[in-house]
């Protein structure tokens, strides 16, 4: 039986169930509130948004059945299909757009937009084992940590510059992705999805343990922006007798030139990202992963290693989250464990099956959409991951294979 034949009955009974689960979940989260009066702890009733909760529950289960036979009569508008060679030449529009805004945006604008190309670097490193290869890992925020922390520390107790910190943060997070390979080898699905999310969770506990080395709960502060080839841009030169970059031009000092400089920085990053994974995939390595993904079996019979190809996977996926850690590490100038919790693992994997596993240009857009979309929700702060899911889901509903599915080259010979 269909689910355009299921009976009015039957409907109204899913309705019901789904209705009543919402109600018991819904209850403890929305409807009993922690409010402070004095210097008691109350709780206090917000009835209104279980039962519009649990009504648009019961709604969209009754009229599912309506909802399906419509939907087959009514196809949805969906987006243009672009091939290998428009996705290009939009991927080199968007680097030279990217290039020229930030010297006419606001100073908010290119702030939020550097956050944005954190997580362009963030999806397209995770893309290489979850787009390319098929593996699934949920603890990618442990490899971002390491990268930022490999940073700080090494800057904090032996005064290392960023740029001589950032191969070192890299080459710390695809050592740790290339111990974690080693245990998940002969994993897969859920199986690994669990032994990648305890990974993250164990690094996150981890530095939240250890004060001497990552100052615990508080993480480390004061962590120095880069520099221009050695030159600070501040206001003053820490070194006495040394220049800062706006005295050398010139120029007289603004806060927005370290807003600007970080920006170009971080897409300058990104561009790096992009040339090392689109070289990689074009090698015999990345058509390894693209076999791994299809089928390990015919892999196996191909006389390909699908160990070396799980390893070389996890730890060139890892290097790039310990340069997005690390850069991450220099613009905020603090970290700590609560900015790498398995929200960020959630929200990096988001980005990536958003855009389009395996699409390096639907990841791009995806990361700017998802980090454009809390700002718009700023009215709405108690809802916005409320409102991030409904989004998520109706995306899954409306285009499953993402916003721009990933296009392989081909060739037609002539009939």
């Amino acid at each position: 039986m269909t689910t355009t034949s299921i009976p009015m009955t039957q409907s109204l009974k899913n309705a019901i169930t789904a209705a009543l689960m919402t109600a018991i979940l819904t209850v403890p989260i929305l409807g009993l509130q922690l409010k402070l009066e004095g210097y008691q702890v109350v709780l206090e009733p917000h009835w209104k948004l279980v039962w519009l909760a649990v009504g648009a529950v019961f709604l969209f289960q009754l009229l599912k059945p309506l909802w399906n036979r419509a939907s087959s009569a009514i196809q949805l508008p969906g987006l243009p299909e672009l091939g290998v060679q428009q996705q290009r030449i939009t991927l080199w529009v968007l680097l030279a757009v990217g290039f020229v805004w930030p010297f006419f945006g606001s100073r908010g604008a290119v702030d939020i937009a550097t956050l944005a190309l954190i997580y362009v670097i963030l999806g397209l490193g995770l893309n290489i084992v979850v787009g390319f290869t098929g593996l699934l890992n949920l603890g990618y925020a442990g490899f971002y940590a390491i990268g930022g922390y490999t940073y700080a520390i090494l800057n904090q107790r032996y005064g290392l510059s960023f740029w001589e910190c950032l191969p070192l943060s890299a080459a710390m997070s695809a050592l740790f992705g290339l111990l974690l390979g080693f245990p998940v080898l002969r994993l897969r699905g859920d199986y690994l999805a669990i032994v990648t999310l305890g990974f993250g969770e164990i690094i996150r506990l981890l530095a939240n343990s250890l004060d001497s080395l990552t100052g615990g709960p508080d993480g480390i502060s004061s962590i120095p922006k880069p520099t221009v080839f050695g030159i600070e841009m501040a206001r003053s030169a820490s070194v006495e007798g040394a220049r800062t970059f706006h005295e050398i031009m010139g120029w007289e000092y603004s806060g927005e030139h370290m807003v600007v400089f970080l920006y170009l920085l971080a897409l300058l990053l990104v561009c790096l990202t992009l040339f090392v994974t689109n070289r990689l995939i074009r090698m015999p390595m990345g058509r390894a992963w693209e076999a791994l993904r299809e089928d390990e079996i015919a892999c196996r019979s191909l006389g390909l290693n699908p160990t070396r190809i799980k390893l070389s996977a996890f730890t060139l996926s890892s290097t790039f989250a310990g340069i997005g850690g690390a850069f991450f590490a220099a613009r905020q100038g603090l970290v700590n464990p609560e900015s790498f919790t398995f929200i960020e693992s959630a929200l990096i994997l988001a980005v990536v099956v958003l855009g389009g596993m395996g699409s390096q240009l639907g990841v791009i857009l995806a990361a700017i959409l998802l980090t454009l979309l809390p700002e718009f929700a700023r009215g709405f702060a108690e809802y916005r991951m409320l409102i991030f899911g409904l989004v998520m889901v109706l995306m899954m509903i409306w285009r499953p294979q993402g916003l721009l599915p990933a296009q392989r080259p081909q060739v037609e010979l002539p009939q």
